[in-house]
């Protein structure tokens, strides 16, 4: 789904008017009439479409995220990604623990156009080096980064994180996918060549490099940017499954019935 198919950051357009629009063949900016009846779509809200749709155009030309960002729920934020999907750099961290205020990351993976890169504490992990590259993306995405290694990336090297984030464990609850990042891949069929690590497996190891073994600091590595590509797979495949889920079943369902064969207008 695009974001040109969205209608939902106007005010007064919910999800039941939205999904009247799409009902009636109004699927994307370019089809908006304001002489279509639409239920729930008076003249004022009608105006109101017609100048965000203005506003929204210039936006996207620019390739400015943030507008878009700021204008989307944050739970229909998975909508940026189709537009910015090669703009999005994804991105994970390994850490010694959970406690972001005693703890310590080190290692943060990032993943852009098909290359991943790996910093690592002590050697290239600076706060300036991670700023650069999530600043330097239009769309930043994570599992459970917002909650833990954004803030955890803010505390131990003082920067300040602020391009438009999607964090995919909240799509993935969105389709009914719970636990971890792990948990989630088995359950889509996303494979990766260590299965059996796991975070406490990043803890011990990163101990074990401190120690002086080298192979621990490359099976962490490696674990880390398994993690930060997967990432992309499980974006497009929960962006798709939301897009049929959200847009596609109401925007075929021709201009008067809904997905569900019921004419709600009557």
């Amino acid at each position: 789904m695009r974001i040109e198919n969205s209608f939902i950051p106007v005010r007064g357009v919910g999800e039941a008017t939205e999904r009247r629009l799409w009902e009636r063949g109004i699927t994307d900016w370019d089809a908006f009439d304001p002489s279509i009846d639409v239920p729930g779509v008076g003249s004022t809200t009608a105006e109101r479409i017609e100048t965000f749709i203005d506003h929204a155009r210039n936006h996207l030309a620019e390739r400015n995220a943030r507008f878009f960002d700021d204008a989307f729920p944050g739970s229909e934020r998975w909508r940026l990604y189709e537009d910015f999907r090669s703009e999005t750099c994804f991105f994970d961290i390994e850490t010694t623990g959970l406690d972001e205020h005693r703890d310590r990351v080190t290692t943060v993976s990032f993943h852009h156009n098909g290359e991943t890169t790996t910093l690592v504490r002590g050697e290239d992990l600076t706060g300036e080096a991670v700023r650069k590259r999530l600043s330097g993306a239009s769309l930043i995405a994570s599992f459970n980064g917002a909650r833990f290694d954004v803030p955890f990336l803010e505390t131990s090297l003082d920067i300040n994180v602020d391009t438009p984030h999607l964090d995919l464990m909240y799509p993935c609850r969105r389709l009914g996918l719970s636990g971890g990042l792990k948990s989630i891949e088995t359950d889509i069929g996303i494979r990766r060549d260590r299965p059996d690590l796991s975070g406490r497996d990043a803890v011990r190891l990163w101990h074990e490099y401190e120690r002086g073994d080298d192979e621990a600091l490359e099976t962490l590595v490696s674990y880390n940017r398994a993690d930060t590509r997967n990432l992309e797979t499980l974006a497009d495949r929960v962006c798709e499954s939301l897009h049929r889920d959200v847009f596609e079943s109401f925007a075929s369902a021709g201009p008067a019935e809904s997905a569900d064969g019921i004419d709600r207008d009557e």
